[in-house]
């Protein structure tokens, strides 16, 4: 089946909530999200509104989710890319020191994997992070359990390193997030 990657439409804020709900019924989702399915599905509509009109390409430009969407109109797999400045708000990890993005909420159906979506959902997230305009994105990065080794392979398979760098996992103080970045190329 054949994809097309593209952000999402504001309008599809029940998509947007679908897909969400599918990936943290996922077995790795406990290690992989840092909600609960039961936290996102006592989300209102509102929110949900709200999330995906933020992700659009009509949304504030400091977030953009991009998806993987089949000919049949149904999504495949998700990636959002969050921008942080050293002046903005620390949503996860360590403030800014540079101008750069997040990865967050990375998510290909199981069905749908082995097929390369996920390097694609990367690829547009990435090239949408250094395509922004001045001050330049000098890096993206982004969190990955310590006990993901799936995830952290896929990582350093495309590109992203370790910083060496680790927090604390929210309601976890015991487990930690691994930092993994790629530098502006």
């Amino acid at each position: 089946m054949d994809y097309v990657i593209r952000p999402v439409r504001a309008d599809e804020w029940q998509l947007v909530k679908e897909l969400r709900l599918a990936a943290l019924q996922d077995p790795v989702a406990p290690v992989a999200f840092l909600e609960t399915f039961e936290e996102a599905g006592e989300r209102s509509d509102g929110f949900w509104r709200e999330r995906t009109a933020r992700g659009s390409e009509a949304g504030d430009g400091g977030v953009r989710q991009f998806i993987a969407e089949a000919t049949d109109g149904s999504w495949a797999g998700t990636v959002t890319v969050l921008i942080e400045r050293p002046d903005g708000e620390v949503r996860f990890g360590e403030a800014a020191a540079v101008h750069q993005a997040h990865v967050v909420g990375v998510f290909v159906r199981p069905e749908a994997r082995g097929r390369g979506l996920a390097e694609e959902l990367f690829r547009a997230g990435t090239d949408w992070a250094w395509s922004l305009g001045e001050p330049l994105i000098e890096r993206v990065r982004l969190y990955v359990h310590e006990d993901n080794p799936r995830a952290a392979a896929f990582y350093r398979r495309i590109g992203f390193v370790p910083t060496g760098e680790s927090v604390p996992m929210p309601g976890d103080p015991a487990a930690r997030e691994l930092e993994y970045a790629v530098v502006r190329p």
